[in-house]
């Protein structure tokens, strides 16, 4: 059985770079990387982790069907690191380009979280029939004031519950606060 790491906090606050400190020395790791480069900027936000990262680790380009990609990927790998939760739900809301989300009905994102949720029980799935170390960083994003458009309040709503499932099944989780990872649960 998988031990699974869950580490969330809010932006720049250290994250990855605590994730992949758990990692240090190992050879042995599947990197998941779930961001998409659409612009310039991410462009720029992907060479910086991919510069950072253990050049010996394997990475698999991913957002989503990770219950049937990861089987066929981790081969002798004894750990995984997925970066990040929150930029994979951000890529399945856009998975639909037909949805507008300032103007959606409850009923049509509801069926977006749905299928979202379904892709985060997949991966938790297959993460408890794992035996190594997996490692999911996500955004906490739910900590400052309602955000002004439907977009902006449907990816909120969709990432805190998503990272409530996560945390629900991890074996221990971290807070990032300026760079200090602060365990929240598991053994202290």
């Amino acid at each position: 059985m998988a031990k699974m790491i869950y580490i969330t906090g809010g932006a720049r606050s250290g994250k990855s770079s605590f994730a992949e400190s758990l990692l240090d020395g190992r050879d042995d790791v599947l990197y998941v990387a779930t961001a998409i480069p659409y612009d310039e900027e991410m462009d720029e936000r992907i060479a910086h982790h991919q510069m950072r990262r253990n050049s010996q680790w394997k990475t698999v380009e991913r957002y989503c069907d990770f219950e049937s990609v990861l089987p066929v990927a981790i081969e002798s790998h004894g750990a995984v690191l997925i970066d990040c939760i929150t930029i994979m739900v951000t890529n399945l809301m856009f998975h639909d380009t037909s949805i507008d989300w300032e103007t959606v009905s409850p009923k049509v994102a509801l069926s977006v979280e749905s299928k979202i949720i379904d892709e985060v029980s997949g991966l938790i799935r297959w993460a408890e029939s794992y035996d190594g170390t997996i490692i999911l960083v996500s955004n906490e994003t739910g900590m400052g004031i309602v955000p002004a458009n439907p977009l902006s309040r449907w990816f909120r709503d969709f990432a805190g519950r998503v990272n409530q499932q996560v945390a629900k099944a991890a074996d221990e989780v971290y807070l990032l606060v300026s760079g200090i990872p602060v365990k929240i649960k598991g053994e202290l």
